[in-house]
């Protein structure tokens, strides 16, 4: 089985697990990329985003240039937003076609989860499985991670 991590990442959460679960795998990456992209300061985001469950917005991505026919098993990494998945992920989940693959998500949160697994499962025309919430501390500034080490790397080693 090929395996291909797809990922969108505001901050550093997001890139970081993706780029922890590359180095474990050996696999392929692919960042999620707005063609308009966010604002970098983290209060703007907040403020236009706080509707993201209501609107289930589909902001234009950038092309994918990766051909998703060459992958079996798709990890799907978003942070949450609004108790949902973002936007861009939710662009890619309605513009991809996943059927036949096996899809396994992971959420970068703040201990607010959500229906973030439950809209992935509902967009996704894969098998949904294996998913896991990877907790971080709430203040945006800080970066230190909730979940262990060694729960994210069992987590890894049950999907590989």
């Amino acid at each position: 089985m090929k395996t291909l991590i797809v990922y969108y990442g505001y901050g550093n959460h997001t890139r970081m697990i993706a780029n922890m679960i590359k180095e474990e795998l050996g696999c392929d990456i692919l960042e999620i990329k707005p063609k308009i992209p966010y604002s970098a300061d983290y209060q703007t985001v907040v403020d236009e985003t706080e509707d993201n469950l209501e609107t289930r917005e589909t902001p234009e991505i950038e092309d994918i240039n990766i051909d998703l026919g060459n992958y079996d098993k798709i990890i799907l990494g978003t942070p949450v937003w609004w108790y949902t998945i973002t936007p861009p992920i939710r662009t890619f989940l309605t513009t991809y076609d996943l059927s036949g693959k096996i899809v396994i998500p992971f959420a970068t949160n703040a201990g607010w989860l959500g229906s973030t697994f439950e809209e992935i499962k509902e967009l996704c025309k894969g098998k949904v499985e294996n998913e896991l919430s990877i907790k971080f501390t709430t203040e945006h500034s800080e970066n230190k991670l909730l979940t262990s080490n060694k729960e994210i790397t069992d987590w890894i080693n049950k999907i590989k």
